[in-house]
């Protein structure tokens, strides 16, 4: 699921429904925590409008699917090409691009986030429930916006909420991203933690708007006071 996705896609549909696909067949999850797991873990590089996601560094999982479900290809089918893309991530050694980070997720996990994906990605809100999905981010009481929750002041909570785990390594978080800076060799102080939050930088999204102040300052102090390096 990185950017060169979209151009290749609906050729490697049409290899996996003809029966090529690689990797082996990948199972029927459970969508629900495929959401939850979308949202901790893809969230902040791809936007996907059930999820409440906005990320941009890779694609717009909408867009690149929208086209194969006004095809009526078979959510199995869409399926494999997800969990193939989480299996097998693009790399560009070659230009220092990192690519979509391996092992992303794991096992059952997988099946989860690909069912999820193939379930909601690139159809309406309304044809998403007539087919049984999970309801939008945000439209229950549990839901949250793939930003830490409604309130949440916990550093760590934050972190783990705001897809902070699949772009940064950091051993107080358990997470092991590589898109990121490796935060447990980060040296800056609380102050320009807040502001590199707030306002990202690079390929890093800005969470401004997207946590409040104080969720900021907390998952900023969560950073810098529990970094090894």
């Amino acid at each position: 699921m990185r950017r060169t996705l979209p151009a290749a896609l609906l050729g490697t549909l049409a290899l996996l429904a003809a029966g090529c696909g690689t990797g082996g067949p990948v199972s029927s999850g459970d969508a629900t925590n495929g959401q939850k797991l979308f949202t901790t873990n893809c969230g902040s590089c791809h936007t996907l409008a059930n999820a409440g996601t906005k990320g941009t560094i890779g694609p717009n999982l909408d867009a690149a699917f929208s086209a194969a479900q006004e095809r009526d290809y078979p959510e199995s089918t869409i399926r494999n090409v997800v969990g193939m893309q989480i299996k097998y991530p693009n790399t560009h050694p070659a230009t220092g691009d990192p690519g979509m980070p391996a092992n992303i997720v794991k096992g059952s996990d997988v099946d989860d986030v690909a069912s999820y994906v193939a379930c909601v990605a690139g159809i309406t809100a309304a044809k998403a429930k007539a087919n049984g999905c999970p309801a939008p981010v945000g439209s229950t009481p549990t839901g949250g916006a793939g930003g830490g929750g409604s309130s949440s002041t916990d550093g760590k909570a934050i972190f783990d909420s705001a897809g902070c785990s699949g772009c940064h390594t950091l051993k107080a978080a358990g997470s092991t991203g590589t898109v990121g800076p490796n935060l447990d060799k980060v040296t800056i102080d609380e102050a320009a933690a807040i502001k590199q939050v707030e306002n990202g930088g690079a390929i890093m999204p800005p969470f401004k708007g997207k946590l409040t102040p104080a969720q900021i300052k907390a998952v900023a102090h969560f950073v810098v006071t529990s970094r090894s390096g």
